[in-house]
């Protein structure tokens, strides 16, 4: 008899289960359907989206880590300058100049030539280059971020990651005039 009363007991609370969830489940989706979502760029985030979304993007670059295949160079800088300014800074600015197109975007792309947080960090120049090669590599899903790995080479990615790395150190004055070229002369120049 003791056993049939803890058995009905364990099924209720099964039946309980069940029911919390489908009730979850079901005042979620009335929630995506009617209720005031935030999808637009100015609406506040989810409560712990941020902390949510960095702790995925930084468990799976960790697992996918790799070294800069070459090292830092002037010449791997310059490169990188131009690839940088033709594909990243109208999101993530130049040294000295915010990208005007970020305040209208959700989340906001990092500035990447700015201080930033409470040690002054410049730009990305903190993170791991695999780290950094990974989001340019892939993106990042929902923040704006687009994948480069079909419209940059291998060796672009990674000039554009290393000039990045060393974004809080001195540029060679040949690399700061690629970056801060004219947009006018930037255009005279596309093909």
């Amino acid at each position: 008899m003791v056993q049939n009363i803890s058995g009905i007991r364990y099924g209720k609370v099964l039946l309980g289960i069940a029911i919390l969830i489908i009730l979850f489940i079901l005042s979620a989706y009335v929630y995506l359907k009617v209720g005031p979502v935030p999808v637009a760029v100015a609406d506040p985030p989810f409560p712990f989206e941020k902390p949510i979304v960095r702790t995925a993007v930084r468990a799976r670059t960790a697992r996918q880590n790799q070294s800069p295949p070459f090292a830092a160079s002037e010449d791997v800088f310059k490169s990188g300058a131009g690839i940088y300014r033709h594909h990243c800074s109208m999101c993530h600015g130049n040294p000295g100049h915010d990208a005007a197109l970020a305040s209208q975007m959700f989340p906001a792309p990092p500035q990447l030539w700015k201080k930033h947080g409470p040690h002054g960090v410049v730009g990305v120049s903190d993170d791991d280059p695999g780290f950094s090669y990974w989001v340019i590599s892939n993106g990042i899903r929902l923040t704006g971020m687009p994948s480069f790995s079909h419209a940059l080479s291998d060796k672009e990615r990674w000039e554009v990651t290393l000039l990045l790395k060393n974004a809080d150190k001195p540029m060679p004055p040949s690399v700061g005039q690629i970056l801060n070229a004219s947009e006018s002369h930037e255009q005279e120049t596309r093909p």
